[in-house]
C-alpha cells in the first residue's frame, strides 16, 4: 500500500485516498493484531451517510468485540462483501484485502487532520 495516501485515526482505523472524492476504511494491522482472530464483522448500509469520529460498525474477535470508527465525513457507496463472509481476511490482509467501506468524501481536506503512518507508528510505540 502507498504510505503516502493513508491516514490513521488514535482508534486504529485507517483510511486510503482513491480517485474522484472516494476512499477505502479499514483497521490498522496493529488493530487486528490487538483483536486477534476475527470471526464478524457489522457494517453500515450503502448510502448510509457518517461523520468523523462517530461508531460506524463493529468488529468481533474470540477476546473482544471492539467499536469501528469513522475517519471521515461522506457516504458509503460499497462495502466489502468478501469480510463480512469471511472476516478473518483482515487479519491476513488488513490494509489490502481486508479493507471494510468505501466512501464518497464530504471534504478531501479534512483528512489532513488524520496522522499519517509516521505518526500513526509514533501513537503506537509511544
Amino acid at each position: 500500500m502507498n504510505n503516502t495516501n493513508i491516514k490513521f485515526l488514535k482508534s486504529h482505523e485507517w483510511v486510503k485516498i482513491e480517485e474522484n472524492c472516494t476512499a477505502k476504511i479499514g483497521i490498522s494491522d496493529h488493530a487486528q493484531a490487538l483483536l486477534g482472530d476475527i470471526v464478524y464483522v457489522e457494517l453500515p448500509k450503502i448510502g448510509k451517510k457518517i461523520q468523523l469520529g462517530t461508531s460506524i460498525g463493529v468488529i468481533e474477535s474470540v477476546k473482544a468485540a471492539s467499536d469501528l470508527y469513522s475517519p471521515v465525513n461522506g457516504e458509503i457507496i460499497a462495502i466489502n462483501e468478501s469480510v463480512i463472509n469471511d472476516p478473518a481476511i483482515i487479519n491476513s490482509s488488513p490494509q489490502n484485502d481486508g479493507w471494510l467501506l468505501q466512501v464518497k468524501l464530504d471534504n478531501p481536506e479534512e483528512l489532513n487532520e488524520l496522522m499519517d503512518v509516521t505518526a500513526y507508528q509514533n501513537n503506537i510505540h509511544s
